[in-house]
């Protein structure tokens, strides 16, 4: 049988751990087949020779900058067949300065609402919230979220601008608090699938740290958007 192949681009700002994040997903990854490289600079993207024999792409990158080529390039890749999977900011707030990423990925990191004033530590903790994920009907009926309802978690919730093109399995709302400018409550996708051309993209907003990615739900769910993402034999 031959081994499929995963190309891991990790980086950006340290504050999500890409290192550990990702090496969290390697053995999985390894177990269900896949040979992995791992990568430092999303210019990787811009060799197409390599890009053409990658299965899935799963990119832990907050913010940095990626050039015009580099993203043509992963565009280019999707198109023709190469999943693109990720989590939290890692693929959901990466180069900002690219609407033609955004388009590619489906939802771009908007601001995540803060505690309480007087619950804030100073810290990154000033912006852990409980929240739940809530499987919507989409959701229920995809096997990335088989077996599994809403959940509750105590750690950053994204508030994600998006678009209809997304197939949305879970989402989050943000209440209405008094100590916020919003005045109803504004629901965002947490779990999307999107159809790229021949490819499929997977994102997850939970997974600001690999605590929360070691939640069960968390983490069966991304173990699952990623093998769902991969190149499939057909292709």
């Amino acid at each position: 049988m031959t081994a499929r192949h995963a190309l891991i681009v990790r980086g950006g700002w340290e504050g999500h751990h890409p290192v550990e994040a990702t090496d969290l997903f390697v053995p999985f990854l390894r177990d269900n087949g896949f040979d992995v490289r791992i990568e430092s600079d999303p210019e990787v993207y811009t060799d197409r020779d390599a890009m053409d024999a990658v299965d899935l792409v799963v990119q832990s990158v907050t913010m940095s900058q990626a050039s015009r080529e580099a993203v043509a390039g992963l565009r280019a890749a999707v198109e023709q067949g190469t999943g693109l999977a990720g989590w939290h900011g890692g693929i959901a707030d990466s180069y900002r300065d690219s609407s033609d990423y955004l388009q590619l990925v489906g939802g771009q990191f908007a601001t995540h609402p803060s505690r309480h004033p007087d619950e804030r530590p100073g810290d990154e903790r000033d912006n852990f919230v409980d929240h739940t994920i809530e499987v919507t009907d989409a959701g229920r009926a995809s096997s990335i979220m088989a077996g599994i309802d809403g959940f509750a978690l105590r750690t950053e919730q994204y508030w994600v601008l998006t678009d209809d093109l997304n197939d949305v399995l879970a989402t989050t709302t943000h209440p209405v608090q008094p100590y916020h400018p919003w005045h109803r409550p504004i629901t965002s996708p947490a779990v999307w699938t999107r159809a790229w051309g021949r490819g499929r993209v997977f994102v997850a907003t939970p997974g600001h740290d690999v605590e929360v990615l070691k939640d069960d739900n968390v983490r069966t769910i991304i173990e699952r958007g990623m093998l769902w993402a991969s190149r499939t034999e057909s292709e």
